[in-house]
């Protein structure tokens, strides 16, 4: 028999009378997957007009609208009291859980995390405003004849693991991290390319002084401390996140037993089985990997968000994950190769993912030359790899490799005439570069953009420096 809840801010022996299941707790709602009901559909919603029902739960219920006034589509969660057919318990319970969501509007920006919007505290139903996500939920990609390539689940763990290093940095512990509550998107072929977290209504708020319910999550994917009832931190988000990662690899949970009762024994007692027998590709470095995410003590697993990242990206960097149909570099590579460079040295991880995807990423072979001396230009490029050369009337004035900028000048230049090159520019190793034109800065937000202004002044002030150093010491430059 499950324990009954209790709060972990409550006084001793104070336990919530509401008689319930863990499973009960957390019956999914998923936003981007459309169901059918009985309810008739709303016209509106507050001022937001109601377009189709997207999903359906125990306490909830999800609808695709429109935002009119933002042109936007938004999903709405509009929350169901038990009113006459519950008791007052029933009804503190929701509310509690809404409440946990409703905190969090405006809070959660971060490019893998579903942003919440706006909360309506309706009397009869309040509901919430959040970002749609057009994609579907990972629970499909837990079935055997459906899982994703390694690579694919490689990156969707690491991904995943920099936004809930991202929320646990604002004071929170998701609690309930399982297939249904993260949401993927695909391109035109179908292949997945993101991820975001989303549900946070079983969120813990470290910082938080109110009542907060504990003992909630889905039993296949909850850390022996969260179900005994301890207090959490990251790590049990990290078991979470280990065992969903388990899933997708193997086509089945960690653990799996005929009862809740014989499944929570396993979890406390059992090893999950080995991943390297269960499919082809899985090396030895990526089990253990999931495994130590998986250690029943908290101490046994990785201590932090970046050193699971760390963990996750370090497989791919040393070929301990098959490459199939992601030939190209992967969005973890590029974001920590962003991280290593001087010229993104002020840039926060929300910052550097924006840069990842807003960027145009190439490569150019040895000799390709980058720039024309007379040509007119607007584009600016940083170096990630290789090396460039500067010639001036034939002659070499500087070398420049992994982190420096090359064309700032004719970006930042106010008129035509200044934007034209006053060198010509060689590649001479092979070169990944990152490259910018207004327009594509322009996408950028404000944060992101006075991010690449202090960059570009950092950059300015320098060559300004070896200029002066140039003119006062020629020799000794010389």
């Amino acid at each position: 028999m499950t324990p009954p809840l209790v709060s972990e801010t409550a006084a001793p022996g104070e336990v919530s009378r509401r008689p319930t299941t863990i499973d009960e707790l957390t019956e999914p709602v998923p936003l981007t997957e459309r169901t059918t009901g009985d309810a008739e559909l709303p016209q509106r919603i507050g001022r937001y007009r109601v377009l189709r029902l997207l999903g359906e739960g125990a306490t909830s219920q999800v609808y695709l609208a429109r935002d009119e006034f933002h042109n936007r589509d938004v999903a709405i969660k509009r929350v169901r009291w038990a009113g006459a057919q519950g008791s007052a318990d029933d009804d503190n319970y929701q509310e509690r859980f809404f409440a946990a969501e409703a905190a969090l509007a405006g809070r959660l920006q971060h490019p893998n995390v579903v942003e919440i919007l706006d909360a309506v505290p309706d009397p009869v139903a309040p509901y919430l405003v959040m970002e749609y996500v057009p994609g579907e939920t990972l629970r499909r990609y837990c079935r055997p004849d459906q899982l994703l390539a390694l690579e694919t689940i490689v990156e969707i763990g690491f991904k995943c693991a920099m936004a809930l290093g991202y929320v646990y940095r604002i004071g929170l512990v998701h609690r309930d991290i399982k297939p249904a509550n993260l949401l993927v998107m695909h391109d035109r072929a179908g292949v997945v390319t993101d991820v975001k977290v989303s549900d946070f209504g079983s969120v813990f708020d470290r910082h938080a002084q109110t009542t907060q319910i504990f003992r909630v999550g889905s039993l296949a994917y909850m850390s022996p401390e969260q179900l005994e009832g301890n207090v959490i931190d990251c790590r049990a988000d990290i078991y979470s996140l280990a065992a969903v990662l388990y899933h997708l690899i193997a086509g089945r949970p960690p653990f799996e037993a005929a009862s809740q009762t014989a499944l929570m024994h396993r979890v406390f007692h059992d090893v999950p089985p080995s991943l390297v027998n269960q499919r082809a590709g899985v090396s030895a470095a990526l089990d253990a990997v999931i495994q130590r995410g998986l250690a029943k003590h908290p101490d046994d697993r990785f201590t932090t968000w970046e050193s699971f990242a760390e963990a996750l990206s370090g497989l791919v960097a040393a070929n301990e994950v098959p490459r199939g149909q992601l030939q190209a570099v992967l969005d973890s590579e590029r974001f920590n190769l962003l991280r290593s460079l001087e010229f993104f040295a002020g840039f926060g991880d929300v910052e550097l993912w924006e840069v990842v995807h807003r960027a145009k990423w190439q490569r150019f072979p040895y000799g390709h030359k980058l720039f024309s001396r007379g040509e007119e230009g607007r584009t600016f490029y940083i170096i990630a790899q290789g090396d460039v050369e500067v010639f001036r009337d034939g002659a070499r004035v500087a070398q420049l490799g992994a982190g420096t900028s090359v064309g700032e000048m004719m970006y930042l230049a106010p008129n035509p005439a200044l934007r034209r090159h006053s060198a010509d520019v060689l590649v001479t190793a092979p070169t990944t570069t990152i490259s910018f034109t207004p327009q594509t800065l322009a996408q950028l937000s404000p944060g992101c953009s006075h991010l690449f202004d202090k960059a570009f002044i950092r950059v300015l002030v320098r060559r300004l420096h070896a200029a002066h150093e140039a003119l006062a010491h020629p020799r000794r430059v010389g």
